[in-house]
């Protein structure tokens, strides 16, 4: 069974600069991949970074511009910025999964979206967060059940939940029944207890868990930025605003890499499909440890379109002859 270097790349985004965040996600890219990373992991929402102002600022208050800002820099998918992540991954050989804010070509609304692309720079998938938190719901969408995807690598299967999504446990079960052996969590939280979740997680799907976030200090807040001295409650130099808090685990709950804070780093580990294999032995949540005569699960994974389009010219009338 093959065995992979995997890579939680914890860095610093240039808040609303899609092109700047863009140019670094390829540049830590082929970093990571010189380290001998075949499966790279970036942070939530990494390109354009957070909206802050979500929790620095009164439901609405004065949020218009940074608004408009947030949608004009949002990530259209597919589109140029997917093709030049899929340059870069198939150029490094790897597999890429990255947190961008993504809307439609013509649209308003942001989903907070975690991209898959594989090693020959297609994108293989896309996860739109199903339940934006907190005073996330004021600038994120929902997903629905059509993007929740389990990608094929040459190393075992990949997927994952954003931020706490982790906490749903019928997520987890749904993605445990498709058999993923590589669990990415991008996300923000900064706390131990964070931490505690994602070694639950490994122990519970028997999988390796790659968590990551970003790490951002006031000082990295570009000195442009509209209403800068609102953006952020405490602008005094070295603030952190985003902590860091990334980590690896093993199918036992045994930490590998991390935590890593207040820095910007990459996280290296070994990843071995048979130690999943082994793991799974003992417990299954899917299988042999699974009780389908009490509880099963059911999952919608219809797209949720807000427009369905019927062509009238094929509707049955009145007297119309049907075979």
């Amino acid at each position: 069974m093959a065995t992979v270097t995997v890579a939680a790349v914890q860095a610093a985004y240039i808040l609303m600069d899609q092109q700047a965040c863009l140019d670094k996600a390829v540049t830590l890219l082929q970093s990571a991949a010189a380290g001998g990373a075949k499966i790279v992991v970036f942070p939530e929402a990494f390109i354009p970074g957070t909206p802050l102002w979500i929790d620095s600022r009164p439901i609405w208050d004065g949020d218009g511009d940074w608004y408009a800002m947030l949608v004009d820099q949002a990530v259209v998918v597919p589109g140029p910025v997917t093709d030049t992540l899929g340059a870069a991954a198939r150029e490094a050989g790897v597999y890429l999964v990255i947190g961008v804010q993504e809307r439609e070509a013509h649209g308003a609304t942001v989903y907070n979206t975690t991209l898959y692309l594989d090693s020959a720079g297609d994108l293989a998938g896309k996860h739109r967060k199903l339940m934006p938190t907190g005073s996330e719901r004021t600038v994120w969408g929902m997903g629905d059940g059509s993007t929740l995807p389990v990608i094929d690598t040459p190393y075992g299967r990949l997927s994952g939940l954003t931020c706490w999504e982790n906490y749903l446990p019928l997520a987890r079960y749904y993605l445990y029944s498709q058999g993923v052996d590589i669990w990415a969590a991008p996300t923000l939280a900064p706390s131990d207890g964070w931490i505690a979740t994602l070694r639950h997680i490994s122990l519970e799907g028997r999988c390796y868990v790659i968590g990551v976030n970003p790490c951002l200090t006031v000082d990295q807040i570009p000195a442009d930025f509209p209403h800068r001295d609102r953006v952020w409650p405490t602008l005094e130099s070295g603030t952190w605003v985003e902590h860091g808090n990334s980590v690896i685990v093993d199918p036992t709950g045994t930490i590998m890499a991390g935590p890593a804070r207040h820095e910007e780093t990459i996280l290296y580990a070994e990843v071995d499909l048979a130690a999943v294999r082994a793991a799974r032995r003992l417990f299954d949540p899917v299988g042999h440890y699974n009780r389908p005569d009490v509880f099963q699960l059911g999952v919608d994974t219809r797209p949720r379109s807000s427009v369905v389009q019927r062509d009238l010219a094929h509707q049955h009338r009145p007297g119309d002859v049907t075979g």
